[in-house]
């Protein structure tokens, strides 16, 4: 019998200068053999060599036949605009490939929301309630607190048991706003009310700045529409 459940998936820690180095190769900016070099440096093992690189592929380097398109347009960002922040693309490529990445980072955010930090027995039980109560849920759980540590949305206090939610980034006027919405529209699988995306706790590090609904309506990815109470929703563009 099928289980239910979702499928974990995201179940490395990743570093932010590893997921950097797979955006430029993808970029053609540097080589396999540079990604290479990292991951030997900090791996021990051919298994945990293997790991990595599988989430590495699925996240930048051989997305989803149904993500490529995306990436490639993170690409493109990344290609016009080098100093648009790594993380941002990185967790926009997150969000759409990764449900169980998605979930950590709503639930992190929703817990930081007033306090600015949770304790992380909090999140694994509320991760376990969704993805069962399992060594697993457990210990990938921690592989996504890690690296979103690692990418600077969060630090991680008293052994990892605290979690403070950092400064978040200021992305206004970015060309990586309207991208990072889509990524917020595809982890949802429906529409979104464009006066929440801000506030979105999955993007919780990041701030999208003013005049959201002009570069929503600017992107030919999105379909920006008023629902039947006068409210602007964004969507995936048919």
């Amino acid at each position: 019998m099928n289980s239910t459940k979702p499928q974990i998936g995201f179940d490395r820690f990743i570093q932010l200068d590893w997921a950097a180095t797979a955006l430029r190769v993808r970029a053609g900016v540097s080589s396999l053999d540079d990604l290479t070099d990292l991951i030997d440096a900090t791996h021990s093992g051919p298994a945990a060599k293997k790991k990595t690189r599988t989430v590495l592929n699925r996240l930048w380097l051989e997305p989803r036949p149904d993500l490529a398109n995306f990436a490639d347009r993170g690409v493109k960002i990344y290609r016009e605009a080098p100093d648009t922040p790594i993380a941002a693309l990185t967790w926009g490529m997150a969000l759409a490939t990764y449900p169980f990445f998605g979930k950590v980072a709503e639930i992190v955010g929703r817990l930081t929301a007033l306090q600015g930090d949770c304790t992380s027995a909090e999140v694994h039980r509320r991760m376990s309630e969704i993805f069962g109560e399992r060594e697993g849920t457990r210990r990938m759980t921690n592989m996504v607190l890690q690296s979103q540590a690692s990418w600077g949305a969060i630090e991680r206090m008293n052994r990892g048991k605290r979690i403070v939610r950092k400064p978040p980034i200021d992305l206004d006027g970015s060309l990586v706003i309207a991208w990072l919405t889509e990524a917020c529209v595809r982890y949802a699988g429906r529409s979104l009310s464009v006066g929440s995306i801000g506030s979105n706790p999955i993007i919780y590090p990041f701030t999208l700045g003013n005049a959201l609904s002009y570069l929503l309506s600017q992107s030919k990815s999105l379909d920006l529409q008023v629902d039947g109470a006068g409210n602007q929703v964004i969507g995936l563009a048919g």
